[in-house]
């Protein structure tokens, strides 16, 4: 008489995988979520460094003189109201800075904050001037921050560089 074996998992053993992977799943989904929101709060840091930026190559580009008094160029605001920028130009003979496209989200309502209304001046050298009010001249800077509390610090000096730094 032949004896037959079957080969697989006890039930005991079966229930000791699920509980392992349990356990794993515990772990890292949180560690997941706070991921994604690190990178998201990347991105964001990243479209607005690089809307400043392009901003400001277009103000060199194009190379509109102004005065004091008639600043004609590029500017761009940040709202924290939106999250999002627009860029502005005043082109002579403008009087006033008009849009240029539509306001551009940094990232959707609720993944990050911008911490103020934050407005930047370009001249046709490259220099930043903050004309935001109340401005904040000295430092030029402002914060993104998402949901978890991380934050990032964006400063710019006035000949156009740009510091991101994390508290």
């Amino acid at each position: 008489m032949k004896r037959r074996t079957t080969a697989g998992l006890s039930l005991i053993e079966m229930l000791i995988v699920v509980a392992i992977a349990g356990v794993i799943t515990v772990v890292a989904i949180p560690m997941t979520i706070n991921a994604v929101k690190s990178y998201k709060l990347s991105s964001a840091v990243a479209a607005a460094t690089g809307a400043i930026q392009s901003t400001r190559y277009a103000e060199i580009m194009h190379g509109y003189p102004g005065t004091t008094a008639t600043p004609y160029g590029y500017q761009i605001v940040f709202t924290p109201a939106t999250n999002s920028y627009q860029v502005y130009n005043m082109v002579p003979p403008a009087t006033t800075f008009s849009a240029v496209g539509e306001a551009v989200p940094i990232s959707r309502i609720g993944d990050v904050t911008i911490s103020r209304t934050v407005t930047f001046q370009f001249s046709a050298n490259g220099m930043v001037t903050e004309t935001s009010s109340p401005p904040n001249m000295v430092f030029q800077i402002f914060a993104i921050q998402n949901a978890v509390g991380f934050s990032n610090t964006i400063t710019v000096s006035t000949v156009g560089s740009i510091l991101v730094s994390s508290p």
